[in-house]
């Protein structure tokens, strides 16, 4: 097993879905195999994780989504804060640089405030999906934060998985970005963790107690024919099937990149923590499924306007007490990384200002118009 040392801390990783829109009414444009191609032809944003210009702070890529009014955006692995916040910002600077190149934008909105009929990105497995799904892909406009932590060995992997099963809800409260949807306030604060749970492989686990089980699981859902690959294995935290990870999956886009930051490394602390208590022997808390399905909804539907579930009781509590609970979980891990008062600081200005889903309504309060909200992100996307 793996004695890691606070001088080398775990790798992170993020992959954020952007929002592509008219600039002028909000509206989402279908244009990003558009942007992507312009990009290639004038060479100005890098694809691939080994092409980043001499001048550029990151190793990014621009990819498609499912559908082509989004954009992913993904970091190289990165030790630090500092490096990975660098990153976050140029990768979204060179996705609005894309988005300009077609007569578009880029906003970090997890879904569109103004009514859209989405576009399927054209290829093979994106139209499996939507002959498979039907309604479900046609309507899966949403954007999403995926983090990746590097952890030693997948039976650490499985074993992290077990451990940070209750502390998953506060993450989507903090990122929650999505009240909008076809033009209406849902009176959610994460209305995209509601649409993102229609995919039948969504949701919270039971604990695997191991690597073996959670690939026999894996295998056995697969077998059921009722997912097309592995990718469509859409835990709220999973292995990688591609890379040496923990993927935590439940996060909106966050409007702010420094919210991104945080997210992320309060992903790597809770992965950290859990992979400590493992090696020490510390069993993971059984709280059942239903529960933390309870949880995730609450998370969803007030984000830091209300209760939430205790991820210690899993009882309800006030929003800034569950917050504190998970700072406190990861503190110690935190401080041997040496992120803690980075952490402490970010959090306090998240806390102060409101989640995206709270900045998006003030917008709407004051212009009573939801393409005034999306002009508002646009700006806030790509801010230092």
């Amino acid at each position: 097993m793996d004695q890691r040392k606070a001088a080398q801390p775990r790798t992170i990783g993020v992959e954020e879905e952007l929002l592509l829109v008219d600039p002028v009414d909000g509206a989402p444009r279908a244009v990003s195999v558009d942007a992507i191609r312009y990009c290639c032809e004038h060479g100005e944003v890098p694809r691939g994780h080994h092409d980043r210009p001499a001048e550029s702070s990151g190793g990014e890529c621009l990819e498609t989504e499912l559908q082509r009014e989004q954009l992913e955006v993904c970091t190289r692995p990165c030790a630090s804060l500092a490096e990975l916040a660098d990153q976050i910002r140029w990768a979204r600077r060179a996705a609005a640089q894309a988005a300009r190149g077609v007569g578009a934008a880029v906003a970090a909105l997890a879904t569109s405030p103004v009514a859209v009929r989405p576009s399927l990105t054209p290829s093979r497995r994106y139209r499996r999906m939507a002959d498979a799904y039907a309604l479900t892909a046609a309507e899966q406009l949403t954007c999403g934060c995926h983090v990746h932590v590097n952890v030693a060995s997948p039976e650490e992997g499985a074993a992290v998985l077990d451990r940070i099963r209750p502390w998953l809800p506060p993450l989507l409260a903090l990122s929650a970005n999505s009240p909008f949807w076809q033009g209406r306030d849902t009176g959610y604060e994460s209305w995209r963790h509601q649409v993102w749970g229609r995919w039948p492989s969504s949701g919270p686990t039971e604990p695997f107690g191991s690597f073996a089980e959670y690939r026999a699981t894996v295998e056995a859902m697969l077998g059921t024919g009722t997912m097309l690959d592995q990718g469509m294995i859409y835990f709220d935290a999973r292995i990688s099937h591609r890379y040496p990870t923990v993927e935590v999956r439940v996060a909106d886009v966050c409007l702010h990149a420094g919210d991104t930051v945080l997210l992320a490394a309060l992903v790597r602390a809770l992965v950290e923590t859990a992979a400590r208590a493992w090696r020490a022997g510390e069993p993971p808390d059984p709280v059942r499924t239903h529960l933390l399905r309870l949880a995730m909804w609450r998370a969803s539907r007030s984000g830091l306007r209300d209760d939430l579930v205790h991820p210690v009781t899993h009882r309800a509590a006030p929003a800034h007490a569950v917050v504190a609970a998970l700072l406190d979980h990861v503190g110690p891990a935190l401080d041997r990384i040496g992120d803690l008062e980075a952490v402490q600081g970010l959090l306090r200005e998240l806390l102060d200002r409101g989640n995206g889903a709270r900045t998006q309504r003030a917008a709407y309060t004051r212009t009573r118009d939801v393409a005034a909200v999306v002009s508002d992100a646009v700006e806030r996307t790509t801010a230092s």
